[in-house]
């Protein structure tokens, strides 16, 4: 039986975002992406009924597979591999860093509706120099929105509505990637929107040498809070003094009419660290 078919047995619920992927060339080509090799753990969010669980307990030392939804676990639970885990539990609920004893991998086929929050807490905010579960991962390959995978890859020469606080959330921690396009009817049911395949090879640094990470998190929330407005004045609307924004601006060269989606991560950085100097 194909996976479209098998996929038709079971009730999807709207409310999990649950969309099965079923075609399995994109099924291979995940394997491929992930690169598993047989020492490897695997975290699987969102399994569902576990197509691509069942060809991750293959290649891998370790699968555990995370699942809200009580009937997919139940599906999960049919496979019976030796080295398969199951976890019925939401994925923002559980510390993953406590799930095994080494370094892990995952791969996740993600509902669209909080994709940010997921990867909040996979890779930690950006000022979460020491966070358990990214200390632990190596690699992550999600299945995402095209729309949230143009964000999470876009540079300030994007444009605008793609650059933004889920860009720098995904950047700084990792090296981000687009592996593939997904079309609409590689799932079932099918979506409204295309998908894309994303790798983020995580590194144990962050992206910029910073005095103040927190400071960092701040002057970045400011500078895209309100996007038709210049940094000058999306700072100030976020507590920075006039004083300081036009020292920072006139140090850095800046044009302080530019919007804040124009200025590269580098350059974020050092606004940062001079507005933090100016007080």
């Amino acid at each position: 039986m194909n996976y479209f078919e098998r996929a038709k047995y079971f009730r999807t619920k709207k409310r999990l975002g649950q969309n099965f992927l079923i075609n399995g060339e994109v099924i291979h080509n995940i394997l491929d992406y992930a690169d598993i090799q047989p020492d490897d753990t695997i975290i699987e969010i969102g399994p569902g009924v576990g197509f691509v669980t069942e060809q991750l307990v293959k290649k891998a030392k370790k699968v555990i597979a995370i699942e809200l939804d009580e009937e997919a676990v139940k599906e999960l639970e049919k496979l019976e591999a030796p080295n398969l885990q199951i976890i019925h539990q939401d994925i923002l609920k559980t510390d993953l860093s406590s799930l095994c004893e080494g370094k892990f991998k995952v791969v996740a086929n993600i509902p669209y509706y909080i994709t940010s929050p997921i990867i909040a807490h996979l890779l930690g905010e950006i000022d979460d120099l020491e966070n358990k579960n990214r200390n632990k991962i190596t690699d992550i390959l999600l299945m995402v929105q095209e729309e949230v995978a143009r964000r999470m890859t876009a540079t300030e020469k994007s444009p605008s509505k793609q650059y933004g606080l889920l860009t720098i959330l995904s950047q700084f921690w990792a090296d981000v990637e687009i592996k593939e396009l997904v079309g609409r009817r590689s799932f079932y049911p099918a979506p409204k929107v295309n998908s894309a395949l994303v790798s983020l090879k995580v590194q144990e640094k962050p992206k910029l040498n910073l005095t103040d990470y927190t400071h960092f998190r701040k002057t970045v929330k400011s500078a895209f809070s309100q996007r038709r407005k210049n940094i000058k004045n999306c700072l100030l609307s976020g507590g920075f003094s006039k004083e300081s924004i036009q020292r920072a601006i006139q140090k850095l060269g800046l044009d302080e009419n530019i919007r804040g989606e124009k200025l590269s991560i580098e350059e974020l950085g050092k606004l940062s660290e001079e507005l933090k100097n100016g007080n």
